[in-house]
Formats: structure tokens, C-alpha cells, sequence
């Protein structure tokens, strides 16, 4: 009896559990874009939001990821298991994570740079030439990646994320980042019209 409660209790907390991965290279500022969405989701909307990472030998250009794990129960193993979903700015990393990823999963790449992409079901956006044209500065492409997953995946309130930006924001680009942040939103909105 006890063993069979147990195995439900663990199937519960499994379909509860959503798994993120933020992928790319060094300087694309995917550990800070980890950090700033398990912060929303664990502080603005006080679910379990667990964020481990891990980046290559070189700061700039070697590979770098940052996941987040969601849940409404507690977090028992931090690490992801299969991805429900990812975001890929190179092709290395999508060649790379795609494999993880749940059937059905959400993959958002970067158009400008993820140019064979393993399935036809996926979201892509320049982000980093939006990031260049529509704000000024490439460094918050990121930050246009973090809107665009929360209006996909529904997973943080729209609330929470812009706090949870404009806290980790540099005194001084606060709009920028806010700016960014409603891009990303509106890009995946149209997107979703379209799907």
C-alpha cells in the first residue's frame, strides 16, 4: 500500500515538473537569463524554481547553458531529465540539446544563427539582430528570449519576469531591458497567431 502511494506521489510530482534550457555560447548572457527567470518564478510567483548551470573552458565563445527546473511540489533532483523546453542561439547548442528534449517540447531557436534545425515544429526569432535594430544594443537579446519564452510557455507571469529583469538590469539600462522584454513578448504573441 505504502509502496503503491509512493509511486503515485512521485508520478504527480513528475507531471508537475517543467524543465527549461537556456542554450547558446559564452556572452550571450544565458547564466543571467537562468538566474533572472528562476527568480521570478521562485520569488514573484512563489513556485520551486531550482537554476543550475555550466559554461565551456572560455568565458566568451565556449559553449554555455543555464536550466531551470519548475515545480508546485518540492524539487527533490535539481538537474533536468527531458526538456519540455529549450532555447538554442547557435547551432552547437541545438545540434547538441535538441536530443533532450520531451516529445511534444518547445524549441525556440535564433534564426540568424540555428540554420538547420532538426524538426519543422519550433519557434524561431532573430533575436540577436532584433536585439541590434529595434533596441540599440545586442547585450539584450537575452532578455527579448526570456519575453518570448514566457508568452510561449506560460510558465512565469509576465509581472514577475519584468521585475525580476529590472532588478538584475545595470543602473542605467533599465528601459532597454524593459523595452526587450516587451519585444520578446510580442514577437512570440504573433508567433503563436500565426502557429
Amino acid at each position: 500500500m505504502t509502496a503503491a502511494n509512493g509511486k503515485k506521489h512521485g508520478k504527480k510530482e513528475q507531471t508537475d515538473r517543467y524543465e527549461i534550457r537556456l542554450s547558446g555560447s559564452g556572452g550571450q548572457g544565458l547564466i543571467l537569463a537562468g538566474v533572472i527567470l528562476a527568480t521570478a518564478i521562485g520569488v514573484g510567483d512563489g513556485k520551486n524554481a531550482v537554476q543550475t548551470q555550466s559554461y565551456g573552458p572560455e568565458a566568451r565563445g565556449g559553449a554555455s547553458r543555464a536550466d531551470v527546473v519548475v515545480s508546485e511540489q518540492e524539487i527533490y533532483y535539481p538537474k533536468t531529465m527531458k526538456l519540455d523546453l529549450l532555447l538554442a542561439l547557435t547551432q552547437e547548442a541545438c545540434d547538441r540539446y535538441y536530443p533532450d528534449m520531451k516529445e511534444g517540447g518547445i524549441l525556440v531557436i535564433d534564426t540568424s544563427l540555428v540554420t538547420q534545425v532538426p524538426t519543422k515544429k519550433y519557434y524561431g526569432f532573430p533575436f540577436v539582430r532584433l536585439a541590434r535594430e529595434e533596441i540599440g544594443h545586442a547585450m539584450v537579446a537575452n532578455v527579448i528570449a526570456l519575453g518570448a519564452i514566457a508568452e510561449l510557455a506560460g510558465i512565469v507571469t509576465k509581472e514577475s519576469l519584468k521585475e525580476a529583469v529590472l532588478e538584475r538590469a545595470p543602473r542605467g539600462t533599465e528601459e532597454k531591458n524593459e523595452k526587450a522584454l516587451e519585444l520578446g513578448f510580442k514577437i512570440a504573441r504573433e508567433a503563436k497567431r500565426k502557429a
